[in-house]
């Protein structure tokens, strides 16, 4: 009785932490449910992109380490069946000594010809288990050889990830959208295939007043990633302002499916003008209470 009574008061802190864990989580829920707007901002962007950093090398780290475990217990089996292969020669000479002694006694056969029968039987054992053993050691060579190309290119995509990852801060930083397409065009030197940069670029494309440009940037980005929100939202917006309106409101629409919150951002969007008084512009997003912003 009195064990099941410490065992009972040991787990009510556990009990009580674990409720108050869940009543925090409601009321982050609540909150975030109860947000007018997305909370995006340059500083929010920099955290997130310093998390998503220590997590790749926290990965690449466990890489090397679970690489370095396994190469260590491969070599330690390796050597305990070398090990265990030199005691059984060991052992299998002693019993042919002792048969060999056997045979002489009872006179099977002169000693001469016994050893030389155990001397080829030996040399054919060993040569069949070092033929063995040979080929488990240029596996694990082969192995090993795979496993530091892997190392080395998971330390290059580090590399090139805190690259990336840097221009990508310079970025933000800046003010000007030429000052962005130079820095989203070193990010696309690195890794063509960024959709990411190509939207971003698109962007400070439509900024220019490129309409075509910024299409056909979204065009490449789309090629890419078909599902892409962000590249059909830039493309709608290319659409708009070089005089598509039903092209425009195509994309915008599939957008918007695809991600909701860019109804409010298309609301206050500049490149779709054009689009102000369509009353299926005006259906689709969420124009703001003063004209003004």
């Amino acid at each position: 009785m009195k064990l099941l009574l410490t065992l009972c008061l040991s787990l009510l802190p556990a009990f009580v932490t674990a409720e108050t864990i869940s009543n925090k989580d409601e009321k982050a829920a609540e909150t975030i449910e109860a947000l007018g707007q997305p909370l995006y901002s340059p500083f929010t962007e920099r955290y997130l992109l310093d998390e998503v950093k220590n997590l790749r090398q926290q990965l690449a780290d466990a890489r090397v380490e679970l690489t370095e475990k396994i190469v260590t217990r491969e070599i330690e089996v390796a050597s305990k069946a070398m090990t265990y292969a030199t005691d059984t020669v060991t052992y299998f000479f002693y019993l042919i000594a002792g048969a060999s002694t056997l045979l002489v006694l009872i006179g099977w056969n002169s000693l001469r010809d016994i050893k030389e029968r155990v001397g080829n039987f030996a040399n054919d054992e060993i040569r069949r288990i070092t033929a063995s053993y040979e080929e488990r050691l240029d596996k694990l060579e082969s192995e090993l050889h795979k496993k530091s190309r892997h190392i080395a290119r998971a330390q290059e995509e580090i590399e090139l990830t805190n690259e990336i990852h840097s221009l990508w801060l310079k970025a933000s930083q800046e003010n000007t959208p030429q000052s962005k397409i130079a820095i989203y065009d070193q990010i696309l030197q690195l890794r063509p295939d960024d959709v990411e940069a190509l939207t971003y670029k698109a962007d400070s494309a439509l900024l220019l007043g490129q309409s075509q440009w910024a299409h056909s940037l979204a065009n490449r980005a789309l090629d890419i990633d078909p599902d892409n929100s962000h590249a059909l939202y830039q493309r709608a917006c290319a659409y708009s302002e070089s005089g598509s309106p039903e092209e425009a409101l195509r994309d915008l629409a599939e957008a918007i499916e695809r991600s909701d919150s860019l109804r409010l951002q298309a609301g206050k969007d500049s490149s779709f003008e054009p689009l102000r008084n369509d009353q299926r512009f005006i259906d689709m997003v969420v124009l703001p209470e003063n004209p003004a912003d």
